[in-house]
This record gives structure tokens, sequence and C-alpha cells, in this order.
């Protein structure tokens, strides 16, 4: 949380264009914010229980959740880390494990934090960062400026092949084959 403000989390809020959409509907709202930012909105004080409720009809209108619990709230964090580091490699942990990143960053040990994740999301955190892994590949294949040994190496795969292998049994295409006809989900359906 920034020093001297309060913040309400927001599910779904994944990518900057998110950002950009949650920051429009604030000001056209004319609600007073301090800042935006994957998954939060930071205000001066907290907002009163109407301000709240607009907000949250504005939110569910363009496919965003307020995050109302603790666990909500867990979920949320865990999800903005990996997000974080396989999109816009914010987070890039060098000698560090990534559930290791995840724990500290949360401070939560990484068991409690995988079994939460896995009951509330009905996936293991691993799952969920294999899914975000498959659709930055996608996202580079489309660009096109890369080959796949330079993608794999960007993702951290051991290999190309490894790379290829769980492309094929995530969406079902090699590579290859995507860069012909495939299509991308949007980060906030995963």
């Amino acid at each position: 949380m920034q020093q001297n403000t309060f913040e309400i989390a927001v599910k779904n809020m994944v990518c900057n264009r998110c950002i950009k959409v949650v920051k429009d509907e604030l000001f056209k709202n004319k609600i007073v914010f301090s800042s935006v930012v994957l998954g939060k909105i930071f205000f001066e004080t907290k907002p009163s229980e109407k301000v709240e409720e607009i907000l949250n009809k504005v939110l569910r209108k363009e496919g965003f959740e307020l995050v109302e619990n603790r666990s909500s709230k867990i979920i949320n964090q865990i999800k903005t880390l990996i997000i974080k580091n396989i999109h816009y490699g914010k987070v890039k942990s060098t000698n560090q494990i990534f559930s290791t990143v995840i724990a500290l960053s949360i401070g939560i040990e990484y068991s409690q934090l995988s079994k939460l994740f896995s009951e509330i999301e009905g996936k293991t955190i691993e799952h969920y960062c294999i899914e975000q892994r498959i659709e930055r590949t996608k996202e580079l294949l489309i660009y096109d400026e890369l080959t796949l040994s330079q993608i794999s190496h960007e993702l951290n795969y051991s290999s190309p092949q490894h790379l290829s292998r769980q492309f094929k049994k995530i969406t079902g295409l090699t590579p290859t084959q995507f860069k012909s006809f495939g299509k991308r989900k949007t980060l906030d359906t995963i």
C-alpha cells in the first residue's frame, strides 16, 4: 500500500488497457482517486459506501470486481505478481525460485498460498503460471520478432522443445501452427 492512502483491490485488472479503462471510468463518474496500478486503486481517504457502491457497479459493467475478502485479496496479489513477472518482466527473479519470490512478497508460506489458490481458483499456482507463459508466448509469436529459441529463453524454459510440448498441451497447436491461424485469450479470462 502506498503511504497515506487507502487501497482497493480489483480483480481482473491485469493489463495496461485495464488500467486505462478503470481510470476512464473513475474520471467519467467523478470518483476522486490517487492512482491506479495493476489490480489496485489508491485513494487519499477511504471512499464512502455510496462511492464504493458506484465503483462496484461501474467496474462490474467493465468486467472487473472489487476484491472484498482477505482470501480474494491474496489471490489477486498472487495473480498480479505472476502477470508482472511473465508479461512485463517487473519481478524478474534471478537466483530465487518464483515460489519463494511469491511467498516473500506476500509474507505467507508458499504451501499455504498454494493451497488457498487451488481451493479458490480450481487450479494450482504452477498451472496458472504455465497458462500465463503460454499466453505470453502467443503474444511474442504474433509479434514475430523473436525465434522460438529466444522466446523460450526469455520465458525461462529449459529448451525450445520443452516450450513447444507445453504449448501444444495447452493450446492443441504447435507454435508454428499457432502463428498461422491461432488467437490469444485476453489476460482477464485466464
